[in-house]
């Protein structure tokens, strides 16, 4: 694949419209995590009230989830996600305003977050569906690459640029840019066109859930996985966000811990770079293999965490946890028709969320009791069996790649 072949999505006028608008609400999400954060302590210096905060945004989310993806299969994607970039400026510049007029109470952020939490739940699945109603199936990969780029470029730097509004003009006005980047979001969506679809025969959610749900259960591929990665991600939170930073604090320390977050994140950009040029075949086989690499630096932490190690198996399995993302992607879009797709996202979002909340609270006392080396050995161990047994199944395995459609069908974006 050359550089014209990996950029040639940017060339659909539909598209570009569409990458500017993930672009920019994914830099404004990235500050505002920050932003939020500062937002409440000022208000309450308190790690109890953030984490109210950010709960009070995580629950409505996965308990709506489901609906959303009704919704996002329901109505035309692009319209369903300009409402909800409109809704999250609203939601965003109503806590914003709070806090610059000094009448922020908790209760008011508390309401408004969870707000914004469900309004998360309907864009997420609507975001998921788009990228095949967009560009022809052959270029679905560098389009999926071109997006994580920026997505992972800007987790790196968005964080460090809300910091910096945080500490220069304050956090009310580092969310007001947040509430901004959403009302751009939302009018860079204005010029996208797709092509319609067919009206939804049930005015039922309840049937479309269950529709949903057949769909799920008898797609082996598309449980397994998900079923494989609501424990991999709990594993995940548990072993490296909530009992990494404990033993990195009696061992390389706070700067080295840094070091190996920035390798993992570095590790996924690199890998995004690679995907640009690098046809993607059999991407379970390949997403689920290169995902074990997760399990080594999860190992390391528990056996014996050596800063420069462990900053390589760091960055390598961040390469891991980005061919998986890409594998995922490619074998939902190229293989679940796109009356369906929402539907299926919000099902396998809803799979890998669910259980994280368990590895946060879990993790902590799982460590006081046995040991924090021994559970950290015991998560990279189970890291790797889950992803071993997810490969044991025939529909992962033999999950292939779809041939292109040629792009003359697909063309209704691009005017």
């Amino acid at each position: 694949m050359t550089w014209a072949d990996a950029l040639s999505p940017l060339r659909n006028r539909s598209f570009a419209w569409y990458f500017a608008s993930r672009t920019t609400s994914t830099l404004g999400t990235a500050m505002a995590n920050v932003a939020l954060v500062f937002a409440v302590l000022d208000l309450e210096d308190s790690a109890s009230a953030v984490g109210q905060v950010l709960a009070a945004h995580t629950i409505p989310m996965i308990l709506l989830l489901l609906w959303g993806g009704v919704i996002s299969d329901r109505f035309p994607r692009a319209v369903v996600l300009q409402v909800s970039n409109v809704a999250s400026a609203l939601t965003q510049g109503a806590i914003a305003a709070l806090v610059l007029t000094g009448r922020a109470e908790l209760w008011m952020i508390l309401v408004l977050a969870a707000v914004h939490g469900a309004v998360s739940a309907v864009s997420m699945p609507a975001m998921a569906g788009m990228v095949p109603q967009l560009v022809p199936r052959g270029q679905l990969q560098p389009a999926n690459a071109l997006l994580s780029l920026t997505r992972n470029g800007l987790t790196i730097v968005g964080p460090t640029i809300g910091a910096l509004l945080v500490v220069t003009v304050g956090s009310g006005w580092a969310l007001a840019v947040d509430a901004f980047t959403w009302l751009l979001a939302a009018l860079f969506l204005a010029p996208v066109r797709i092509p319609p679809r067919e009206a939804s025969t049930s005015d039922s959610t309840i049937a479309e859930l269950r529709e949903g749900w057949t769909f799920f259960r008898r797609t082996t591929w598309l449980w397994v996985v998900v079923l494989g990665f609501g424990f991999l991600n709990m594993i995940h939170v548990g072993a490296i966000s909530t009992l990494g930073p404990v033993v990195a604090e009696d061992t390389i320390g706070r700067q080295g811990w840094g070091f190996v977050l920035s390798a993992e994140a570095a590790g996924l950009l690199a890998m995004t770079v690679i995907l640009l040029r690098v046809r993607l075949e059999r991407p379970l086989v390949w997403g689920m293999a290169a995902c074990s690499a997760m399990a080594v630096p999860i190992l390391m932490l528990g056996l014996d965490p050596t800063l420069a190690l462990l900053v390589a198996a760091a960055f390598v399995g961040g390469m891991g946890i980005e061919v998986f993302g890409m594998g995922w992607n490619l074998a939902m879009q190229e293989n679940i028709d796109d009356a369906m797709l929402s539907r299926a996202y919000s099902y396998d979002m809803l799979g890998s969320y669910v259980a994280m909340p368990i590895g946060q609270l879990a993790w902590g006392p799982l460590g006081l009791a046995f040991g924090n080396e021994t559970v950290l050995v015991a998560s990279g161990i189970a890291y790797a069996v889950i992803c071993g047994l997810v490969l044991c199944s025939r529909s992962v395995r033999q999950l292939p790649r779809r041939a292109p459609t040629p792009v003359a069908t697909v063309t209704s974006g691009t005017s």
